[in-house]
């Protein structure tokens, strides 16, 4: 059977979607999250420079100055809102009123973070219009669909607040939370109106075993994204505290506090979890799909802890960053597609 036209943009916005995490992290991971001071514009065009003689003389007072005024509407937003302590943490952030010097790889590897945005935001609406097939059928694809473009639309303006903060520790988590919510939702859509391409030849005792094991992985993958965020924006803390120069890498794991500490020990209760799905796996009768599925998750759990072993003992190496956020990304979609899997055991695998 064919995908229609709306299983097909689902299922391209959902790898879109990852593609741009993995662009994330090569911006994270090359200290790159403000190559642009401003949004959404860089240095004030729609093209950005290539040259610091582009710019005038006093581009970074310019650029700090209209940052400030930024969030003090923000602030003044968010104190009307009752979030007091988080406008507090923006007014008096040092690193706000920090001026950025312009670096031509630094900004268009930005830029190009930002193009693949919008291209995924068109994407998304894209996703959204074909829904409207499913309108007079299943009412809740054209709703979770129009619920993405929201999300999707929330996200670039949050992306302007992470950029406005200079990356103010907190809101970057957040981005990376509200971007997993989007490609989840987007695959939910995708696999459901895509299930009957799935077959499934398990009893029902095993389903649920699978099903549970599926959503406790998922819950600790989750738990340690979150960890791996905090720790992500605690490094940036360290890189900060010279004005002058960056701290070496080597320096940085050592650096590190009692989060480090949570992370590497957490994840200690992904490879047992990961080592009990691979023995049920490997025990029961599981074969097609869901077999791959679960192997898939098995390995990416595996491949993760090695790669956090890396970034411990290889002085956080900038390609292992990169693999590390697209490696949580890639095991919670596995995961959360076992358990969309898993919940039906009434259909047959051939």
């Amino acid at each position: 059977m064919k995908l229609n036209s709306y299983q097909k943009t689902a299922i391209t916005t959902v790898f879109a979607t990852l593609f741009l995490i993995l662009v994330g992290g090569i911006v994270r991971s090359t200290g790159s999250g403000m190559g642009c001071p401003d949004w959404p514009k860089c240095f004030g065009s729609w093209i950005p420079p290539t040259s610091v003689d582009e710019l005038p003389s006093n581009y970074r007072e310019v650029f700090v100055e209209q940052r400030i005024q930024k969030n003090e509407k923000i602030v003044s937003y968010l104190e009307a809102l009752g979030f007091n302590e988080i406008a507090h943490q923006i007014e008096n952030d040092p690193n706000i009123k920090r001026e950025e010097e312009f670096n031509a790889t630094k900004t268009w590897i930005e830029y190009l973070n930002r193009l693949v945005g919008a291209v995924i935001g068109i994407l998304v609406f894209l996703t959204f219009l074909r829904s409207l097939s499913y309108w007079r059928t299943r009412k809740s694809i054209t709703f979770l669909s129009a619920f993405a473009v929201l999300l999707t639309g929330f996200q670039g303006w949050l992306g302007s607040i992470v950029v406005s903060t200079n990356l103010l520790p907190g809101m970057i988590s957040l981005h990376m939370v509200l971007a997993m919510v989007i490609v989840t939702l987007l695959l939910y859509c995708a696999y459901k109106t895509s299930e009957n391409l799935v077959k499934i030849n398990i009893d029902n005792s095993l389903r649920k075993k699978l099903s549970v094991a599926a959503i406790i992985i998922l819950v600790l993958s989750t738990i340690q994204m979150i960890l791996g965020t905090q720790v992500r924006e605690e490094i940036d803390v360290i890189k900060n505290t010279m004005t002058d120069t960056v701290p070496p890498r080597s320096t940085w794991i050592d650096s590190l506090g009692q989060i480090f500490e949570i992370h590497r020990t957490f994840s200690w209760l992904l490879a047992i979890s990961g080592g009990y799905l691979g023995f049920v796996l490997w025990k029961e009768e599981i074969t097609g799909q869901l077999k791959k599925v679960g192997i898939t998750n098995v390995a990416l759990i595996f491949a993760q802890i090695l790669i956090g072993i890396g970034l411990a003992y290889l002085d956080v190496p900038k390609v292992l960053q990169v693999l590390h956020l697209v490696g949580i990304a890639l095991m919670i979609c596995c995961q959360f597609l076992m358990i969309l899997m898993t919940r039906k055991g009434n259909t047959k695998e051939d």
